[in-house]
């Protein structure tokens, strides 16, 4: 039991990395963004190359991160940005035809097959906790899940940057009238949450199989740790991720045969209980 729980902890901080920059670009730009698994498929992809070329693990998230965060900077300021205030029928469609552009394009450029990945010796085999053997690379995982969600809470609830998104979320002409740039601050806010979806995508080589497919494979999990959580917030997402995961492990272990249904059961529960997510957002 232990162990399954361990091990849906950290495979609900991955989804927690990867999907809580779908948090920010939903809930506090309000942009449906439905291609955020791309960023994650770029910073995998990017992180497989940098790794296989300099052998350096940790060059390889950095690159991951930097890489998807310039992606979603470009495409933000020539694609996106025209559609903020388009229906979000409109958002869902275009970022679905990116979706489907990029799993073409990585198909030609390396093949429909997954990718390998090796971890570095320190974050191989297990390890000793609480007296009981765990993987190291999980553990890893957990450790820079909580990092990130105490920076993030710290960066949006504390700082001028945190404060100028909320207010420029909140009314832009208002914003705007106070001498923000919003347009710039939008686009370093979508390339932020690219960054992250690139750093969790590099991370999930350990974990998730790693092919032209990941967009559309894994879009659903997204979806959830940001609608279950509650779009625009930190800590929803996190409650959500480590709900996603734990249920879904615990779910394939002991009911084998009912494991891929079961997470979905329970999320419809959840939403029918909390429609707006179990972390609401507060605006003023």
């Amino acid at each position: 039991m232990a162990i399954v729980l361990f091990d849906g902890i950290a495979y609900g901080m991955l989804l927690f990395l990867i999907g809580v920059g779908l948090s920010v670009t939903m809930g506090l730009m309000r942009f449906v963004n439905l291609s955020h698994g791309v960023f994650a498929m770029a910073g995998g992809y990017l992180g497989v190359m940098t790794l296989n070329g300099t052998q350096s693990y940790w060059l390889s998230l950095l690159i991951a991160a930097l890489g998807s965060g310039l992606l979603g900077w470009v495409l933000e300021r020539y694609l996106f940005k025209y559609f903020y205030r388009r229906h979000p029928l409109d958002q869902v469609l275009v970022s679905l035809g990116v979706v489907f552009v990029a799993i073409a394009a990585v198909t030609y450029l390396f093949g429909p097959g997954i990718q390998s990945f090796n971890p570095p010796s320190g974050l191989r085999g297990q390890v000793k906790l609480f007296g009981m053997g765990v993987g190291a690379y999980r553990l890893f995982l957990i450790a820079v899940g909580v990092a990130v969600f105490v920076f993030l809470s710290f960066l949006i609830r504390k700082t001028l940057y945190g404060a100028m998104i909320r207010a420029a979320v909140d009314d832009q002409k208002i914003a705007q009238g106070l001498g923000m740039n919003v347009s710039l601050l939008f686009s370093a806010t979508f390339a932020f949450g690219c960054a992250l979806a690139g750093f969790g995508g590099a991370l999930s080589l350990g974990v998730l199989a790693l092919e032209p497919t990941f967009p559309i494979k894994y879009l659903v999990f997204f979806l959830m740790v940001v609608c279950v959580g509650g779009a625009g917030t930190i800590s929803g997402p996190f409650i959500a991720a480590m709900v996603v995961g734990i249920i879904d492990v615990a779910g394939k272990y002991y009911f084998p045969t009912l494991g891929s249904f079961l997470i979905y059961l329970v999320m419809i529960l959840l939403l029918l209980w909390k429609p707006d997510g179990l972390v609401t957002l507060k605006r003023k």
